[in-house]
C-alpha cells in the first residue's frame, strides 16, 4: 500500500458539508485508526464532531487510478493549531511521527500532505513562518528516513480577508512565505487556493472547493513524483514490508 500523511491545521483535518458532495465509490482507499487499515469513510481526519470533507479524499482517489493501487491516508491534521504546536518533540509532531512509523509497517509512506497558516497571521507568526516550518520539515525528513518524498504545501484561501481584518494584510505574507519555500526546499510544491470557495465562516474551504484542492494536490505531485526514492531506499522493518498489520 502507498500511503500519505496529513498534517497541518483545519483546512487539512477537512471541514467540507458532507451533504454537499457524494462519497468516493472507490475501495482502494484506506484510513489507519487504531494502527489498523480501515476502509476510507468521512470524517477521515476525526479532529473535531464537525469534521467533514478533506482533501485528501480526492487526492487519493486521483493517485489510486493512475497507479492502480490500494491508498492509505494518515490522519494526524489538528484544527486551530499554530507552528509552535507543531515545533519538532511537541504533542502533535511526535503523534503524527508516531501514527506513520506505524503506516510505514505495513505501507510505503510516498508523501506528505500540509496545510497550515491561518493561525500565523499575525505581524510576530508571518515573519517567522518559514524559519519554523523548516524545522518541521527537515524533522519529519530525517525522523521518518523520508529525505526525497515529496512534500506539497497548500495556500491559503482568497476568502480569508472577509472572515476577519488580521487576514488582510498577513494571509498574503503567509501565503509568499509558502510559496518561497517550495521554490527553495528540495522536493516541495506549492499548491495554490486561487479561486476556491468557502464555508459562510469564510475561514474554511466548502466541500466541491476541497474536492478540486485535492485534485491540484495531486497535479502538483506529479511533478515531484518521478524524483522521490523507491521503496527499497526507505527504512522498513528489517528491510521489508510487512504483508499482514500487526495486533497492536
Amino acid at each position: 500500500m502507498d500511503s500519505f500523511l496529513l498534517v497541518g491545521q483545519s483546512n487539512m483535518a477537512g471541514r467540507g458539508f458532507t451533504n454537499e458532495v457524494p462519497e468516493f465509490e472507490n475501495n482502494h482507499l484506506f484510513v489507519l485508526r487504531n494502527g489498523r487499515w480501515q476502509q476510507m469513510y468521512r470524517p477521515v481526519v476525526c479532529d473535531r464532531y464537525f469534521s467533514g470533507v478533506c482533501l485528501a479524499e480526492s487526492f487519493a482517489d486521483s493517485y489510486s487510478r493512475e497507479h492502480n493501487v490500494d491508498v492509505g491516508l494518515i490522519p494526524c491534521a489538528d484544527g486551530g493549531t499554530s507552528l509552535n504546536e507543531w515545533e519538532r518533540g511537541g504533542l502533535l509532531y511526535d503523534h503524527a511521527v508516531m501514527q506513520a512509523r506505524l503506516a510505514q509497517r505495513t505501507s510505503i509512506i510516498r508523501g506528505i500532505l500540509w496545510h497550515q497558516g491561518e493561525a500565523e497571521c499575525s505581524l510576530e507568526n508571518a515573519a517567522l513562518y518559514e524559519e519554523k516550518f523548516l524545522k518541521i520539515l527537515n524533522g519529519f525528513r530525517e525522523d521518518l528516513n523520508l529525505p526525497d518524498v515529496p512534500v506539497l504545501i497548500g495556500g491559503l484561501g482568497d476568502f480569508l480577508p472577509l472572515c476577519a481584518e488580521n487576514f488582510i494584510p498577513w494571509a498574503p505574507v503567509v501565503n509568499c512565505a509558502l510559496e518561497h519555500i517550495c521554490q527553495t526546499q528540495h522536493q516541495t510544491a506549492f499548491v495554490s487556493a486561487k479561486g476556491l470557495g468557502a464555508n459562510p465562516d469564510n475561514l474554511h474551504f466548502n466541500a466541491k472547493a476541497l474536492i478540486e484542492f485535492g485534485k491540484r494536490y495531486y497535479a502538483a505531485y506529479q511533478t515531484l513524483a518521478p524524483q522521490a526514492k523507491t521503496a527499497e531506499s526507505q527504512h522498513l522493518e528489517d528491510g521489508k514490508i510487512k504483508s499482514e498489520m500487526e495486533l497492536l
